[in-house]
């Protein structure tokens, strides 16, 4: 790994054993990008990388050349209004109301390892041997607004985290319009855009497209990062699959309103810029201030999207993931909600905590209804205290219940929201987020506190904390129900109610890292409706999210399949729920519902005193599986091998780090009859040792399982005998390969 400047050529070098970045300051003093991509041997001159020429209907910077037009440049944190016509990635209005910038190269630094990003959420270093940090100053001379931009590269993989932070310098304050986290020119366009949309219920799911002349985008302006966008991007080239070719994934660490947007130019150039969404967002800098953006990841792979996935998984996990959990096995729960919703007492949840404790179970968590006047969800949010009718003993006596039966205690907490029927907003109902003299929409029956303002998040900080230090509660459930509406805060001025959005988040964030703080040990999950907050941002604070209030195991394949292609398995919150499903009422076997869910943190979504002593010896058993086996379903390599976007089978795989453990899952959709036979090559095993198949008890070396295949036909391959147990719609398997004794 190396950082590298050339003098005479005034040009920067990034790289490590994957891949090269190069950047040269050019002669307007702006910084022009050369490349990135697979690793190339250093020289001292790369310039004639940045090809310029003369054409038609275009303007110039210098009065006698009619070469030098940034229109058709790359660049790497271009400007408004200066000749380039493309999106900018900074806008600043000045004082005379200008908008046009001109920063130039001022000097630079070589940092080791990683500088930490104030009061934002980021990857790091434990040592500076990680990685090393380049930070670029740009000055306008005119409006004396600095601009440094942050470049890590690590020591190995594909990975380069970008940043910028802007500080005024001047007498007078400017508005930043725009001031995104990373830009990349690249020299092509021949990429096919690959994004995670959906809504509630479905989040996460794959779509893709050409890349055409123009502006595709994704973003949120909902004040979270959204159940529709995840804010992540994969450009792949058009013969990338799985296995091999070229791919660049775009990650944003942030949890608010955000753009990703790819911008082909006539002359099929692409821009890629990404940060805090500009139309949502406008900052006022005074004089002495400075400002952070937010940090974005991109990982470049020359070896296929899983090992763009892997890049990512990996880095989440040890470098973003903090704390006690980061790398410990998650412990298998059991969430009351869908079992009892708002009707229990707390003599039900014992009974329901004491069968899962039989069963195995190592957290019980009581979810939403515990507190205030909560029996619908038309009330009682803000006020955080237990609701003595249904816990007499309060949160303190029944976690020390839950904890005399063998088990931990998890509580639910919707911590940003509040109903307008609780004590907390009677004593404080300027403190929801609302626009002066209009009206006020609702969503789920709750409105938006004002996290922009120090005082409120304070006051839930209180309330929160003293349930922690007075009970022993040892996993929280972060919801978060609705998106903001009417954004407005009456702490700020008219100057500044552009900051909102991004003060909102920044009031989050500081929730988060307080409580994190203080109760180092308890583990956070969160959770926004499902996936309506799942980005990297969240995991700094939380190790772990619940990828969707869908748990139907059919629709959750093509939830957990398209939110791996970013997040490690270890951040997805995964249960085996009741049938008929409460979201799509369709009925799953047992065993396809754990073999889903044992993909993730896993847990129950039920009450298991309702199941049949068949079916309770089966829960039993996959307990006694996800225990044996969650290291390596957690933290092993995950790839994916089928997609159920493409075809009516879907299968995927992880393997132990030491490649003597290897777990495939394999589901398909629909039965079928009289059908073809079927195997999938493996990835990832180790070609030398033999490996024994638990399912058949075969051996079969590495090599062989990863080019011949392993052999998924089953008795559908063919008219199905009657004297075996009947194929269903909505089968699985778990297949087991470890590496043989001898």
């Amino acid at each position: 790994m190396s950082i590298l400047y050339h003098d005479n050529s005034k040009i920067f070098h990034l790289y490590n054993d994957s891949i090269s970045y190069i950047i040269t300051v050019m002669r307007n003093g702006h910084l022009g990008q050369l490349y990135f991509g697979k690793k190339i041997h250093d020289k001292e001159d790369f310039s004639y990388l940045l090809e310029t020429c003369e054409r038609p209907m275009t303007s110039y910077i210098y009065e006698n050349d009619r070469t030098f037009s940034l229109e058709h440049i790359r660049q790497e944190y271009p400007v408004f209004g200066s000749t380039d016509y493309r999106q900018p990635a900074i806008d600043i209005q000045q004082s005379n109301g200008s908008r046009i910038s001109d920063f130039k190269y001022d000097s630079h630094k070589i940092i080791k390892g990683k500088p930490k990003l104030d009061g934002l959420p980021a990857i790091y270093t434990e040592s500076e041997d990680e990685a090393e940090t380049l930070a670029i100053i740009l000055k306008d001379h005119v409006s004396k607004v600095c601009v440094e931009l942050y470049y890590t590269i690590f020591i190995t993989g594909g990975i380069v985290a970008r940043s910028a932070r802007l500080w005024n310098e001047g007498t007078s304050s400017v508005q930043i319009k725009r001031a995104m986290s990373l830009c990349l020119d690249l020299p092509d366009s021949d990429y096919e855009w690959v994004q995670l949309s959906g809504c509630w219920a479905r989040e996460c799911h794959i779509h893709k497209r050409n890349l055409e002349q123009g502006i595709q985008s994704i973003g949120s302006m909902r004040g979270n990062s959204s159940h529709e966008q995840n804010p992540f991007l994969v450009l792949k080239r058009q013969n990338t699959n799985e296995r091999a070719g070229e791919a660049i994934g775009f990650s944003f660490i942030y949890s608010g309103n955000y753009k990703i947007l790819a911008e082909v130019d006539a002359h099929e150039t692409l821009r890629v810029l990404v940060g805090i969404d500009p139309e949502t967002f406008e900052w006022k800098l005074e004089s002495g201030a400075s400002f952070q953006t937010p940090e974005a990841v991109m990982v470049y792979t020359a070896h296929g999207l899983n090992q763009m996935s892997q890049t990512f998984h990996k880095l989440y996990q040890k470098r973003l993931a903090r704390g006690y959990w980061r790398d410990r096995a998650r412990p298998i729960l059991n969430n009351n909600w869908e079992a009892t919703y708002f009707d229990f007492t707390e003599d039900r949840l014992i009974e329901i905590a004491a069968k899962a404790k039989e069963c195995g179970v190592e957290l019980f968590v009581l979810d939403d209804g515990w507190f205030g006047e909560r029996s619908s969800d038309r009330a009682g949010l803000g006020d955080w205290t237990a609701n003595k009718e249904r816990l007499p003993n309060g949160i303190t006596g029944l976690a020390e219940r839950i904890e005399e039966l063998g088990l931990k205690f998890g509580l639910w907490f919707e911590p940003e929201m509040v109903n307008k029927d609780s004590d907390f907003y009677r004593e404080h109902p300027d403190w929801i987020i609302s626009t002066p003299d209009r009206q006020i929409s609702h969503g789920r029956y709750q409105y938006v506190l004002d996290f922009s303002r120090k005082e409120v998040v304070d006051a839930i900080y209180d309330q929160m904390a003293k349930i922690l230090s007075e009970a022993k509660v040892s996993y929280i459930k972060w919801d978060m129900n609705r998106s903001i509406t009417e954004c407005y805060s009456k702490a700020l001025p008219a100057d500044r109610q552009g900051e909102v959005y991004h003060r909102y988040i920044l009031g989050v964030y500081d929730l988060y890292e307080r409580l994190t703080s203080q109760f180092p040990k308890v583990l956070f999950e969160s959770c926004a409706s499902g996936g309506g907050r799942f980005d990297a941002g969240m995991l700094y604070y939380a190790p772990q999210g619940w990828a969707s209030d869908d748990s139907d195991a059919i629709e959750r394949l093509k939830i957990q399949y398209g939110t791996s292609m970013c997040y490690p398995i270890s951040s997805m919150g995964t249960h085996v729920s009741v049938v008929p499903n409460h979201q799509v009422f369709r009925n799953t076997p047992l065993h396809t519902r754990a073999n889903v869910a044992y993909f993730g943190t896993f847990g129950y979504e039920l009450d298991l005193n309702k199941l049949t002593e068949q079916e309770l010896i089966e829960v039993k058993e996959q307990i006694a599986f996800m225990k044996k086996y969650r290291e390596i379903l957690q933290f092993g390599t995950f790839y994916r091998l089928k997609s159920p976007f493409e075809g009516n089978e879907t299968v995927w795989m992880v393997v132990s780090e030491d490649q003597k453990t290897a777990l495939v899952g394999w589901y398909r959709i629909l039965n079928c009859v009289n059908a073809s036979y079927t195997r999938v090559r493996l990835e990832g095993l180790n070609p030398q040792f033999c490996y024994h198949n638990l399912k058949t008890g075969r051996c079969h070396f590495g090599d062989e399982l990863m080019h011949v295949g392993l052999i998924t036909s089953d008795e559908t391959a063919g008219q199905v005998p009657s004297d075996v147990t009947p194929y269903t719609d909505f089968e699985s398997r778990i297949y087991v390969l470890e590496v043989a004794e001898s």
